[in-house]
């Protein structure tokens, strides 16, 4: 595809004329530098770094590394730290080496939302777990990632990321275990001989070899110690480290128009390489452009109230760990950040405090991959709490504290026992209805009554590609049920039409109108969505008896005769329920279809001209004011990437010319009726 049709594809949302000319001047010199790197593949995959070390013999080496006092590592991550863990955790250390052993035994560990896979004697780190799929060692950038064939690269790259080599790294560090460090070396070099540098699926994607890089470090400080762990070992590691740092300088996943989570893991990357490898001579190099670029990424990635701009919820907490754990990193060594961007964080981790549901569980706005940074422990993609827990530690900040918010292993991984002890000491508060205006989130709650309302746009300044088509649509948590849902994402490009299901319009609790999404999108482009519905809050106020919100959206304000959408919600706090309602502005006959998802696993039943939904113990009851036929559909429901449930959405269906339609929301034991 030529450079200009590239750039009409890219240009979507708001895209100044000299960011175009930078762009075009950009991807010209980049096709050059791909030309010098194809050439270069073979060099670099034997080329070892350029060390500042007097010592040149590898076994001097290996002492050096062993016994160097400088740099320091997360101050939890550490074998002297890391033995007193299953003390404080007896049950999730217990479920860390049950893990460790599946892996050396039978290497079988879980995958995402998959569950426990077996990769057999020989592990193949090209090939699909899933649809067999053998990808090539073809250069990187010849690589066809959308085959719509079974074939999903993110799956292939958690494999790759080497993530369940950092739980056996984690293991060997509490127990001495030696079958753990031998595994995990073991493994290491598998994948270091079938994946020589700049070829193949896991060399085409700058961010998973950003992510790679960080946790071999970690694996590197874990295991440096073990008996297995001699000058072969290190010259290995050495050698990945510099292919590693080479590949992403060479392959930044930038551009003019926009960046993404994709260059912040880049960046990311080079900051822990720079600060962890002070020996190499490139490591100013990674660590001045990564503290520069991930200082210049949290501007633009994190909004004015403390939201990742890529409107998901999912991202966000992916962001945030990136941004977090790499602030601890840099404390540790003493690195000057200006305090605006520890206000920034700060503001993050409330964001994620705000949004936690009464169960400590997140809303799944938007896409959620469930990619985790350090995942010692496999977490949902709905599971941020942990997160909010470090942060609060590390800001010694109580107000971060809600009243359910739990101690978590990954709090002593991270901060060790200081920072569980400290933990313990900061009490929770109540967490009250608050607005984020410019994420478009609006979250009303009250004891365990919770609604969390969506009006955010397309994302990444109106390009989109992690946002779904769910403006002015909502999540209801109460006494202690999750009701209505968000559907998540099940899978990218295993299935295309899944994926395009999980995104569209009837799969979120909001308006379908004459059969027409929301924001423009295609099946065959997963991560492209149009910037047609510009969701904006025209009202929001909150009190002591109630809270109130009302906003529009003009997805479909492009139909023959146009129509905009007005939704407006208020919470009476006393009642605990909700009164929603739909206003349609415009002219003209239309279909109009009001979805609401309910949560799987909840017995929904149709009531004449409302619908109830249960799980035996409380109910919601969703009665609709206004005449319409009302019917149930069978959609899904996905909490982890690659997982989903069947779960039931109520539909009421309404024709003729805009006016209102209102709904009551009443949730309530059972035993109270």
């Amino acid at each position: 595809m030529s450079i200009v049709r590239k750039l009409k594809r890219a240009l979507r949302g708001e895209v100044e004329p000299k960011t175009i000319v930078r762009e075009a001047l950009r991807r010209a010199r980049s096709k050059r530098q791909i030309s010098k790197e194809r050439a270069s593949l073979d060099s670099i995959n034997i080329e070892m770094p350029k060390l500042r070390l007097s010592a040149k013999d590898p076994e001097a080496q290996l002492k050096h590394f062993q016994t160097r006092v400088e740099p320091h590592f997360l101050p939890g991550a550490n074998p002297t730290s890391l033995a007193s863990l299953q003390i404080e955790f007896p049950e999730d250390t217990e479920a860390l080496f049950k893990t460790a052993r599946q892996i050396v035994t039978d290497h079988s560990w879980p995958l995402l939302g998959f569950g426990v896979k077996n990769f057999g004697d020989e592990i193949e780190w090209s090939r699909d777990p899933f649809s067999g799929h053998v990808w090539p060692l073809d250069y990187h950038r010849d690589i066809q990632l959308i085959r719509n064939d079974g074939s999903d690269a993110r799956v292939l790259w958690e494999l790759n990321r080497l993530g369940h080599l950092v739980k056996l790294a984690t293991a060997y560090a509490i127990s001495s275990d030696e079958q753990f460090s031998a595994e995990c070396i073991a493994q290491v070099q598998s994948w270091a001989k079938q994946n020589p540098y700049g070829r193949g699926v896991n060399w085409n994607c700058a961010m998973e070899v950003a992510l790679r890089s960080m946790n071999l470090l970690t694996i590197f400080e874990l295991l440096k110690q073990s008996i297995h762990f001699n000058a072969e070992t290190l010259q290995l590691f050495l050698r990945l480290f510099h292919q590693h740092g080479t590949y992403i300088c060479r392959n930044p996943e930038f551009s003019h128009i926009s960046t993404s989570n994709h260059y912040l893991s880049d960046v990311t990357g080079l900051l822990w390489l720079g600060l962890m490898l002070p020996e190499f001579v490139d490591s100013e190099y990674f660590f001045d452009t990564g503290l520069v670029e991930i200082l210049r990424e949290m501007d633009k990635q994190v909004l004015p109230d403390g939201a990742d701009f890529e409107s998901s919820t999912g991202y966000h907490r992916f962001a945030l760990e990136l941004f977090l754990y790499s602030f601890i990193l840099c404390q540790q060594n003493d690195v000057d950040v200006e305090p605006r961007y520890w206000t920034k964080l700060r503001a993050m981790l409330d964001y994620v405090r705000c949004y936690l549901r009464p169960d400590g569980l997140a809303p799944l706005i938007g896409d959620a991959d469930s990619g985790q940074v350090f995942p010692v422990w496999q977490r949902g993609a709905d599971e941020h709490a942990h997160v909010l827990a470090i942060g609060a530690v590390f800001f010694k900040d109580a107000n971060l504290v809600t009243p359910n918010l739990k101690v978590a292993p990954e709090l002593h991984w991270f901060l060790g026992d200081a920072g569980v002890n400290n933990f313990r000491n900061l009490s929770g508060n109540e967490v009250d209805s608050k607005s984020f205006p410019h994420a478009g989130t609006y979250v009303m709650r009250k004891g365990d009554r919770y609604l969390c309302f969506n009006a955010s746009g397309a994302g990444i300044n109106g390009r989109g590609s992690h946002g779904h088509n769910d403006s002015l649509s909502f999540e209801v948590y109460a006494a202690g049920v999750p009701f209505i849902v968000d559907p998540g994402t099940h899978v990218y490009t295993a299935d295309l039409h899944q994926r395009h299901l999980f995104r569209s319009t009837a799969y979120h609790s909001t308006v379908k109108i004459d059969g027409e999404e929301q924001n423009t999108t295609l099946e065959s482009m997963p991560f492209v969505i149009g910037d047609e519905a510009h969701p904006r809050v025209l009202e929001w106020e909150t009190g002591d008896m109630e809270d109130k919100v009302v906003a529009e959206h003009s997805g479909y304000a492009r139909l023959q005769a146009p129509v905009v959408h007005r939704r407006t919600i208020v919470f009476d706090k006393v009642e605990g329920s909700w009164l929603i309602e739909d206003e349609f502005l415009g002219e003209g006959e239309h279909d109009y279809e009001v979805r609401f998802h309910f949560a799987p696993e909840l017995d929904v039943k149709l009531l004449e001209s409302a619908v109830t939904a249960t799980n035996g113990m409380a109910a919601l009851t969703v009665s609709a004011l206004d005449p319409g036929e009302l019917f149930l559909e069978v959609q899904s429901t996905s909490r982890d990437y690659g997982e989903k449930r069947d779960s039931v959405t109520a539909c009421w269906r309404v024709s003729g010319r805009p006016g209102k339609l209102r709904w009551l929301l009443r949730p309530h034991m059972i035993s109270d009726q």
